[in-house]
């Protein structure tokens, strides 16, 4: 028998084989998750064509999940570490007490002076990301530079 749809006794037959392809594939911690995004990505598709072959398809659909998973995961894992990357080495360009002066601003002085000097980004810019006017990050970022000054100085 050709059937379209996956039901829950041909998923029951091959449940533990899967399972274990999915480990095999990306570990224990994740095999369940890959398993599911699997199982519902093919109850939520259509085959293009009567599927003959209910375990090829299924097996292949996880290999398939787990590929995706292991793209996704390398792509973050690089973007974390290309941003670790940039921030230890700008971090590294200032000084522990520089940093401990920052901490003690209030938080909106230390967002203003983040965006600022770290991003680069100039206070029209500032004042649309945290919805003030130009004005108030202005006047912010002088208190602040007041307020560093002082603490520096002692």
């Amino acid at each position: 028998m050709v059937r379209w749809e996956l039901d829950a006794e041909t998923y029951e037959k091959y449940a533990d084989e899967l399972i274990r392809f999915a480990t095999f594939l990306v570990g224990p911690t994740d095999a369940p998750d890959v398993l599911s995004s699997t199982v519902l990505r093919v109850l939520s598709s259509s085959p293009s064509s009567p599927v003959r072959n209910w375990r090829a398809y299924l097996f292949r659909a996880v290999l398939n999940e787990a590929r995706t998973r292991h793209r996704r995961l390398s792509r973050h894992n690089r973007l974390l570490q290309s941003a670790a990357q940039r921030d230890a080495t700008e971090m590294s360009e200032i000084h522990p007490e520089v940093v401990a002066a920052v901490s003690r601003l209030s938080p909106r002085q230390r967002a203003v002076v983040f965006l600022t000097y770290w991003d680069d980004l100039d206070p029209a810019t500032v004042a649309s990301l945290l919805d003030v006017s130009e004005g108030s990050v202005r006047r912010h970022l002088a208190r602040a530079r007041a307020r560093l000054r002082r603490m520096l100085d002692d």
